[in-house]
């Protein structure tokens, strides 16, 4: 389908065409309001003005004399001619007495080409009987003719008044043309200011598509400069934070590729050296070889699915809550810790009540916590579980009583393949997915600073009770 010649044009260029057409528009609606408000005036005053006339010749026939001599007239004919002779024509006027017999007089600039226009001899032919009033075109000039009859009962003359409405209307047309002129020049300077305007206020959106055609997959360092307070500085904000969450995106996300490439690349050294070296003549080789890559295959796997369960966590489905008694809740995770390691499980507190929670989640959150504790403890040690309700937020703990957690680690141990001191043990997954539970719930997972041990808490508001 073939695109619109407007849909090729830039925004600017738009609203610029925008304006000047609709200043164009508003400008030919005032013109032609106007000429056709002045042109009604103006046949209005001139049918004013034919009436005027005939009204004075009506008041000079009923008088019935001649004003110089008191006598009666003694015909139509010098009764037209008596007031010719006595009444000069408005501007754009001229008036005709026709008699009964004898060629036409007027009084006024008759043009030659009216006093010979058949159309409008025609006219007064016509009118003299009845009169009237009617328009004749003579020449391209239009005029308007008023017949009256003027008669004695035997013979008959006319009067009759000519008005040239082109001539009348001679300025309003002239008044038209400069205003066409200067309406033209209007638009123009309109349409200029538009233009720059628009190039003002759209200067934060092209620097928006500059920055955005500069950003390269490798580079996503490039900011827009905010200026203003308007929507459009709103805009250069928001694009801003974008490429923040972008820029941290992607390095997450490269350097988690970096380090499962790192992670995977050990077992799969292994399993190559594994099979490179089998003898598949001897039984027992075979059979240690299979277990070992068996190990090594389940490490990968767990490796994958942790990281998948990252990448889920993004997703706005990664959590379900619902109504949870947290009570059972702590139970039913201390049971299950239980079963971790022989050390000693105590519980700490138990919170009350129904909260908006996971239940699933949370339990997977925090018996990754129970079993970081057990890995990094002796047996007999005192792990701690427990829950509460503090400051409006729920809370819910794991504590041991081991060697604690390497200062040097604290800032860090949230972070993905961040691991202890046993670093032969797990892939440094686990408390990245600990912080990925605890953050789609709204809340924060914390290390409390004891002297003692580790504990580390989890932070969730509480959100609508039952």
């Amino acid at each position: 389908m073939k695109a619109l010649p407007l849909s090729r044009l830039s925004v600017r260029q738009r609203l610029t065409t925008t304006v000047a057409l609709a200043t164009t528009l508003g400008l030919v609606v005032v013109g032609v309001t106007m000429y056709v408000v002045e042109s009604r005036r103006i046949d209005r005053s001139v049918s004013v003005a034919l009436t005027s006339e005939l009204g004075e010749m009506r008041a000079f026939q009923k008088s019935g004399r001649d004003p110089d001599t008191l006598k009666p007239f003694a015909s139509p004919d010098l009764l037209v001619t008596s007031f010719l002779e006595r009444n000069l024509p408005d501007q754009n006027e001229i008036l005709f007495g026709f008699p009964s017999t004898g060629k036409p007089q007027f009084v006024g600039d008759a043009p030659s080409s009216l006093q010979t226009s058949d159309a409008f001899r025609t006219t007064v032919g016509r009118d003299r009987v009845a009169g009237g009033t009617s328009t004749v075109i003579v020449a391209g000039n239009e005029y308007r003719v008023a017949v009256l009859p003027i008669t004695d009962g035997k013979v008959t003359a006319a009067f009759v008044v000519v008005h040239d409405v082109t001539l009348t209307l001679a300025p309003l047309r002239d008044l038209m043309v400069t205003y066409a002129v200067l309406a033209a020049l209007a638009v123009l300077i309109i349409a200029a200011l538009a233009s720059w305007l628009a190039g003002r206020l759209l200067s934060p959106v092209r620097r928006l598509r500059d920055t955005a055609q500069g950003i390269t997959d490798g580079d996503l360092s490039r900011r827009i400069e905010v200026t203003g307070q308007d929507d459009l500085a709103d805009l250069q904000r928001t694009f801003n934070d974008m490429l923040d969450r972008l820029e941290s995106a992607f390095t997450a996300q490269r350097q988690m590729l970096d380090d499962a490439g790192h992670e995977l690349r050990t077992p799969l050294t292994v399993l190559r050296g594994q099979l490179e070296v089998l003898d598949p003549d001897d039984p027992d080789d075979v059979i240690a070889t299979r277990n070992l890559l068996l190990d090594e295959v389940d490490r990968m796997t767990r490796l994958v699915g942790d990281l998948l369960m990252l990448a889920k966590a993004r997703r706005p489905d990664f959590v379900s809550p619902k109504p949870t008694d947290i009570e059972t809740l702590t139970h039913g995770i201390l049971n299950r810790a239980k079963s971790l390691g022989h050390r000693t499980w105590l519980l700490d507190g138990v919170a009350r009540g129904h909260h908006d929670l996971d239940e699933q989640r949370i339990t997977q959150a925090m018996l990754q916590l129970a079993e970081n504790a057990a890995r990094h403890t002796e047996q007999g040690i005192e792990i701690g579980i427990g829950s509460r309700i503090a400051d409006g937020q729920l809370e819910l703990w794991v504590r041991d009583t081991g060697p604690g957690v390497d200062p040097q680690l604290r800032h860090e141990v949230f972070e993905r393949f961040a691991r202890g001191q046993r670093s032969d043990e797990g892939f440094g997954l686990g408390l990245s997915i600990v912080r990925a539970i605890v953050e789609a719930h709204g809340g924060a997972i914390l290390l409390d600073d004891t002297s003692t041990g580790a504990t580390f808490r989890m932070r969730i508001p509480t959100g609508v009770t039952w």
